[in-house]
């Protein structure tokens, strides 16, 4: 055990109040690419014409629903992933009375595949559907069994993902918690993200203690704050700390 792995531990150890905020490397470990990856966004031009931000716009899908939900299936959904080390460690920790939140900009549904109860989704998740007109809700099978652009089988209205689309504001009651959780932590935990994405990347600027925690395999605007920088895979991370 290398000697930021046993100083997590320890921090770990010593707390009850701590709050995670990852982003798309936490993901990545169960093979679910990042779409703003410079992989991602070639196969979205060289496929569509557009890159992957255009796309998930709201603009864009006002005006092209039948390119948005083809690029939805096709890059953005992935039935078959399973919860990594990270997610199964996170929600070990809030069984244990540790973690009192997750905050994810992730839109997989891993981190409550995995166990945990309190997950503060910043970009919302794929996992809910509703119809624009009547706001019917509908799971992700509704979408992926359905063809060309889903409509509500109530009123027939476009059913869309309830996700943070560019150019969208993020959920209010979601960042309030979100906000909340930071504040008040002792630790936070940031793991798996550039930190480049705002306005959830602004999040970390409420935090208010002094054990922030960076788990990410590059560089990021907040290293210089860090009280622990640790270089690894997210996943291969919690399983040393917590022996899983």
């Amino acid at each position: 055990m290398n000697n930021e792995i046993a100083e997590l531990k320890q921090i770990i150890e010593d707390s009850d109040n701590i709050v995670f905020f990852g982003g798309a490397g936490v993901s990545t470990e169960s093979n679910i690419p990042d779409f703003r990856s410079e992989n991602g966004i070639y196969n979205a031009v060289n496929q569509y014409g557009y890159p992957p931000e255009t796309m998930l716009s709201h603009t864009f899908f006002k005006i092209h629903p039948d390119i948005f939900f083809d690029y939805l299936r096709k890059t953005l959904i992935y039935p078959d992933a399973k919860p990594n080390n990270a997610h199964i460690g996170l929600a070990k920790l809030e069984k244990m009375g540790k973690l009192k939140a997750v905050v994810t900009q992730n839109i997989d549904n891993l981190h409550q595949m995995a166990g945990s109860k309190t997950v503060y989704e910043l970009h919302g998740t794929l996992y809910r559907n509703y119809c624009v007109k009547c706001h019917k809700q509908f799971d992700i099978d509704y979408i992926m069994n359905s063809e060309g652009i889903p409509h509500c089988d109530k009123c027939g209205g476009i059913v869309r993902p309830d996700v943070v689309l560019y150019e969208e504001g993020l959920d209010d009651t979601t960042v309030y918690n979100a906000v909340n959780a930071i504040r008040k932590a002792d630790v936070l935990i940031v793991g798996g993200t550039s930190l480049n994405v705002y306005p959830a990347a602004g999040l970390i600027d409420y935090y208010r203690g002094n054990k922030l925690v960076l788990i990410n395999k590059s560089t990021t605007p907040y290293d210089r704050r860090a009280n622990l920088i640790i270089r690894e895979n997210i996943g291969q991370v919690f399983k040393e700390v917590l022996d899983l």
